[in-house]
């Protein structure tokens, strides 16, 4: 991952469950909409073939990670697979030890004071601030008052109507998933609708940068 270019462009669209023939078209239609960085969780059933495979529909166009690590050995089989960043649920601290090491970017989770703290400390590229949609902005707000450095994505709850507040409340980047890679939509191979939420997402961003 190249985090120069996740910075300009620091939003993150996170997918479960993918299917193989899936993989392709749904790709063109994220990069259609403008998206430029994509997580594939690692309890995606084949997931290290499912990144693999977008890599490959990718072609360059995405920063493709893996999503949903728990252990070092999911970190390496996503990375062999293609993977070039790690995100957690939670902090688990010989993850991230194995990234920092390695020089990959890695996303840990975190909800409270002390675990944001404790997860920037270990060495997270930034802190996955999840489930953020139960808390919204304003706590964004209030964690960057005594964590001003502390670099925040925020996870859960991001739409298009409130990216703008999330920025403006200190978030440095926002991650997305089934609320716009619908399952249906998936299903019934709609991906005019997925591509067409993650551009109003991404106008809505670009709109809004208040960096």
């Amino acid at each position: 991952m190249d985090i120069a270019r996740f910075k300009k462009l620091p939003i993150m669209g996170i997918i479960r469950g993918i299917e193989e023939d899936t993989v392709a078209p749904l790709m063109e239609a994220v990069v259609s909409a403008g998206l430029e960085t994509i997580e594939i969780t690692m309890n995606t059933m084949n997931a290290e073939k499912m990144i693999t495979r977008t890599v490959q529909a990718g072609h360059n166009r995405l920063m493709v990670g893996a999503g949903t690590v728990l252990t070092v050995e999911s970190a390496k089989s996503a990375l062999n697979a293609g993977a070039t960043f790690i995100v957690m649920p939670v902090l688990i601290d010989e993850v991230v030890d194995y990234c920092v090491k390695n020089v990959i970017p890695v996303f840990p989770g975190a909800l409270t004071p002390g675990e944001i703290y404790r997860a920037w400390s270990a060495g997270a590229t930034m802190v996955k601030v999840f489930p953020s949609g139960f808390f919204g902005p304003a706590y964004f707000k209030e964690i960057k008052s005594p964590f001003a450095n502390i670099e925040l994505m925020a996870c859960g709850g991001v739409t298009a109507k409130n990216i703008s507040s999330y920025l403006a409340s200190g978030a440095s980047a926002a991650a997305f998933g089934a609320s716009i890679f619908k399952r249906e939509w998936l299903a019934e191979k709609e991906f005019n609708k997925v591509a067409a939420e993650i551009q109003n997402l991404v106008q809505a961003f670009k709109r809004a940068d208040v960096r």
